[in-house]
């Protein structure tokens, strides 16, 4: 068995940005990946005209910045490439193809009620920029403002936003406000019709709360992310819940007991990693010196 200090398990952003991080520190790691790349999903994974919905500058890993001359919402092509110069600066080593496959230590109301903010990539840029010098709620009431102005209502076509606004929003829940590329324009004509909760799918069929039955060529499911981290990992209760993601609020959600951190799964963005990762290597670097004095 090998005896290791710090183990990564995924090369992902969080994995790399850990690991980036560890290294500035000189603090020796192993790294694991169960595909054969660094950041599979957005390299495998995602469409080719894929671009990240935030700025540049909020879209960094921790001590590298994109090129000067990056376009400002960065393509996926460029995103990998910055992926893997990351990999390269910082000598970045995964083991890849291999899965962990344990890892213990030793010793109501029965549906979806979707309510959401209508933002462009323009006002979501404002909002965080804004927000670091204003509060909250004031930047919330310019963007809504703004996005009112742009959409007019939305709830006759189906839509309804929050009473949060959306920078509130993503900071106490992690949710984001959703970026519109066009589809709110298709709605407004009738192109896209939005329909209520769904209560049963059967092949082809979608059967509705409401009662009406829908046949459609093609469903796509948009469910979210689900982490399957619980599968593997035993006795992390300290840190995760039954859906592998943290117990603690933000901004302690990080790390568990015995020796256990988790990154970039606080629903925080680039931002939330790049802390996530920071937090984590400096806290194992003071864990360390304290054991060696």
């Amino acid at each position: 068995m090998e005896n290791v200090v710090v183990l990564i398990v995924g090369a992902g952003p969080s994995g790399l940005s850990i690991a980036a991080c560890l290294s500035q520190l000189s603090i020796p790691y192993v790294k694991l990946e169960r595909e054969s790349c660094s950041a599979s999903l957005s390299r495998n994974r995602a469409y080719d005209r894929l671009k990240l919905d935030l700025a540049k500058e909020f879209c960094e890993l921790p001590h590298m910045s994109y090129p000067v001359d990056a376009p400002t919402y960065i393509p996926k092509a460029l995103f990998v490439k910055y992926l893997d110069d990351y990999v390269e600066r910082f000598n970045i080593c995964p083991k890849y193809h291999t899965s962990v496959e344990s890892s213990t230590y030793d010793n109501d109301k029965k549906c979806w009620s979707i309510v959401i903010h209508v933002m462009t990539k323009e006002l979501i840029r404002l909002g965080m920029t804004l927000a670091h010098r204003l509060p909250l709620n004031l930047v919330d009431n310019i963007l809504v403002m703004a996005a009112n102005f742009i959409f007019g209502d939305l709830s006759r076509h189906g839509i309804t936003r929050p009473k949060m606004g959306p920078m509130a929003l993503k900071s106490k829940t992690g949710r984001s406000a959703v970026i519109d590329v066009g589809t709110v324009g298709l709605i407004k004509k009738g192109k896209i019709e939005v329909q209520g909760c769904t209560n049963k799918i059967f092949g082809n069929i979608v059967e509705f709360k409401c009662g009406k039955k829908i046949s459609f060529d093609m469903i796509v499911f948009e469910t979210g992310y689900k982490s399957t981290t619980n599968i593997w990992l035993k006795n992390g209760e300290s840190m995760l819940n039954d859906n592998g993601l943290p117990i603690k609020e933000y901004q302690n959600h990080w790390k568990g007991e015995n020796g256990l951190y988790c990154a970039g799964l606080a629903r925080r963005g680039f931002a939330g990693i790049a802390a996530d990762a920071k937090n984590t290597a400096n806290d194992i670097k003071s864990m360390i010196g304290s054991m060696s004095s």
